[in-house]
């Protein structure tokens, strides 16, 4: 195997690595702050993280852009698609952070990650087929959260549905950035979401929850690891490897996210997940990487 793509890929695991054990993070800062407090915060520490970066970025793509090869997007465009990214990233952070606070970190993992089946069902809005691979995955990830989320009366934890609902923003969140990354610089189109979202959930916070110094001082750690590392530095990980990883690693390895915060939440939060609901979590890793691997 090629070392860049050897590279590229540990790169990717150490990036699933940090995503799935940020659910933790998220979940242990929620002892202290509110959600929007701490998605206000994490977010604005994340773009920070990245600025310097999309500002370099940005006067090299000036300096080697090619009009004829790519269309690109209008300032209006650019404005408008990247409010919208960060208007998605602010709602299906909202609703997960939220949901933390009545699931465990293992099940808002493997709920979340319902995105990539998701993605290509709301897809079809938009002209966008999907293949065999597509439906089966969305049929094995439907049982899966049956058995992970639904009880037996038929009922499904408040915790996992405010999950859920989430997973449909993130999935409109990737609909979003996919058309609009090719068109704009992507670490500045990253920068500016982040800091939609951030203003957005710290205005929430300052109608609807109690900022304390003191509280924010007492979930520093979760939230400098969940702004920092979760968004900042795993983001950027995620564009190198991207350069010279395979599309099918990249699926495989990234969809390990969820297996990642199940096993982080044992560890770290004493978290516990039934038979039935290890399965239920199985059925759905199966059907996410069937939907994103399929020929």
């Amino acid at each position: 195997m090629d070392k860049r793509v050897l590279r590229a890929d540990w790169l990717l695991l150490l990036t699933a690595l940090i995503w799935g054990t940020a659910f933790v993070a998220q979940r242990a800062g929620m002892e202290y702050v509110g959600a929007f407090t701490f998605n206000g915060i994490r977010f604005a520490l994340g773009m920070l993280v990245l600025l310097p970066l999309a500002m370099r970025g940005s006067n090299r793509s000036k300096a080697a852009a090619d009009p004829g090869k790519q269309r690109r997007a209008t300032r209006s465009q650019a404005f408008w698609g990247g409010a919208l990214a960060g208007v998605m990233l602010f709602s299906g952070a909202s609703l997960q952070q939220l949901g933390l606070v009545y699931t465990t970190a293992g099940k808002a993992g493997f709920i979340t990650g319902l995105y990539v089946i998701i993605v290509p069902i709301l897809g079809l809005f938009w002209g966008l087929k999907s293949g065999r691979g597509g439906w089966l995955g969305a049929g094995l990830a439907v049982v899966g959260l049956y058995l992970l989320s639904v009880t037996r009366d038929l009922t499904i934890a408040p915790g996992d549905l405010l999950v859920l609902l989430g997973a449909f923003f993130w999935a409109g969140h990737v609909l979003v950035v996919g058309w609009l990354s090719p068109k704009v610089n992507r670490l500045r189109l990253a920068c500016a979401q982040y800091a939609v979202c951030s203003v957005l959930s710290l205005m929430v916070a300052g109608l609807a929850e109690n900022m304390v110094l003191e509280n924010i001082l007492r979930a520093f750690v979760p939230i400098l690891y969940g702004g920092i590392a979760s968004v900042g530095i795993a983001y950027t990980l995620q564009v190198v490897a991207q350069k010279y990883a395979p599309p099918a690693h990249a699926a495989i390895i990234l969809s390990l996210e969820s297996v990642f915060a199940a096993v982080a939440g044992w560890l770290i939060l004493g978290e516990i997940m039934s038979l039935r609901g290890m399965i239920g979590a199985g059925l759905m890793l199966a059907g996410m990487l069937t939907a994103q691997l399929w020929a």
